[in-house]
């Protein structure tokens, strides 16, 4: 299961790259005139995603169980300045996040699937639904960023 889920997360991250890369600059400083985040900061959301994501990957397996606080994700866009950054270094950082992402999803240990991940008040859940989560959450905001016009539903319908 965790090994298909790498290789998807590969997949996608190889798909949208091309997409992202061809990007122009001053589009993706541009935010939307209803207000929001700009493309800049929509991908940095990501990167945000991946770096607390990766703490909840590695310490469900290690310890067991996560238990940990969410996150402001204004607060942390606005803290970690990507507005202010080059879009092209923006783009490298999620790339390379999420290709070490997926080597960490691919040599999770089946034993460790429903490790309890607890994400502030939100509950217990099993790991292997964090992990489907992030992927959904990434492709969502990157239909959404690079304009699709057909936008990953997330939270998934079920």
């Amino acid at each position: 299961m965790f090994l298909d889920i790498s290789q998807d997360l590969l997949r996608r991250i190889e798909t949208e790259l091309p997409h992202l890369n061809a990007l122009n600059p001053e589009r993706a400083a541009a935010r939307p005139a209803t207000g929001g985040w700009s493309p800049k900061e929509e991908l940095g959301h990501l990167i945000d995603s991946a770096a607390n994501n990766h703490q909840r990957f590695i310490r469900a397996q290690v310890e067991g169980e996560f238990r940990g606080q969410g996150y402001a994700q204004n607060e942390w866009v606005k803290t970690n300045g990507y507005q202010d950054m080059e879009w092209q270094a923006i783009v490298e950082l999620w790339h390379w996040y999420n290709i070490l992402l997926a080597h960490v999803i691919g040599r999770i240990p089946e034993t460790r699937s429903k490790a309890r991940v607890v994400i502030g008040w939100d509950g217990s859940k099993p790991l292997d639904f964090i992990v489907e989560d992030y992927v959904i959450h990434m492709q969502n905001h990157l239909d959404r960023l690079l304009g699709k016009d057909k936008v990953t539903p997330y939270p998934p319908l079920t």
